[in-house]
């Protein structure tokens, strides 16, 4: 992109293509995020937001190929259905079956990779947080959670063990198969009704909400009012302790509104979107360093826009 005489960036005929595929992904911050970057690096790249139904997926990504697309990004629901369509995977995104960010390979096809798990421990690590031997607890089984647990269980953040919540056993058993074997222990917690959590609760030093419950929704303003945790549940979690939300709307959500009341100190998933963000324009750019704080920034003035 260039720049015209009143200051504003145009398209040029050169300019190359980078952007995200979800299904829906219109309300994605990437685009505002990244092309604030883009900009600051002085890369003439646009990046879009470009919808994909899923029976469309797999025509969408040799199509962008041949218009040469520099780079990927992908979100819900195609994690998992993308990884079938690279000519090579990492070995993260191979063990966690999702993959997040395609890159384009010299001879051909696409890398997959997953760049979730380094943006989820960003904020962690850039704040000291300790584990000091205590568990963390996960709530969910899905798709995000995959990129979670391999961070708690793979990296050292001094925890004891990392337990999964999950409502239904055979979901949860099939997603404990990839973290056999695990540097830290990754164990199941049966999350039914009328069973609460709040023994493991009560002695986590980490709380991560890998749901959807407490995000904002169009379609049915009441959702932000929802919370991963019942109430016994919530006054089980011990002052101190992180609770760590990968929703970032609204700001705070009403699990970490509650987990801040009792004492706890509380992570939403903002940084987490920017961090693994900055990991994706590393590899397609090439460069070593990107304006993470210009990113933060331009993610954070749209979501705070009327």
């Amino acid at each position: 992109m260039s720049d015209a005489p009143s200051g504003q960036r145009v398209i040029s005929g050169a300019t190359a293509l980078v952007g995200v595929l979800g299904d829906p992904v219109r309300h994605s911050l990437s685009p505002v995020m990244h092309n604030a970057a883009l900009a600051e690096l002085g890369l003439d790249w646009v990046y879009l937001a470009l919808p994909t139904p899923a029976a469309s997926l797999a025509e969408v990504v040799r199509s962008l190929e041949a218009l040469d697309c520099r780079g990927l990004s992908v979100t819900l629901p195609h994690k998992q259905a993308v990884a079938g369509l690279c000519v090579e995977c990492s070995p993260l995104a191979t063990r966690l079956g999702a993959v997040n960010t395609l890159v384009r390979r010299p001879a051909g096809g696409w890398w997959g990779t997953n760049t979730d798990v380094e943006g989820f421990l960003a904020p962690l690590r850039e704040q000291g947080f300790s584990g000091r031997g205590g568990p963390a607890v996960v709530l969910g089984c899905g798709g995000s959670a995959r990129a979670v647990v391999a961070a708690l269980a793979d990296h050292d953040l001094g925890l004891g063990r990392v337990r999964v919540a999950g409502r239904r056993p055979e979901a949860l058993a099939g997603f404990l198969q990839a973290f056999r074997g695990s540097p830290v222990p990754v164990e199941p917690l049966h999350w039914q009704e009328g069973e609460g959590l709040q023994p493991a609760l009560a002695e986590a030093a980490l709380v991560v909400n890998t749901t959807p419950v407490g995000m904002a929704s169009s379609q049915d303003p009441s959702a932000v009012e929802r919370c991963p945790l019942a109430g016994p549940e919530l006054e089980a979690l011990p002052p101190g302790s992180w609770v760590y939300d990968l929703i970032y709307t609204p700001r705070p959500t009403r699990l970490l509104l509650e987990a801040a009341a009792r004492g706890c100190r509380p992570l939403d998933g903002l940084e987490m979107l920017v961090q693994q963000g900055a990991a994706a324009l590393r590899l397609w750019s090439g460069r070593a360093e990107v304006p993470v704080a210009v990113m933060r920034r331009a993610a954070l003035a749209q979501l705070q826009s009327p």
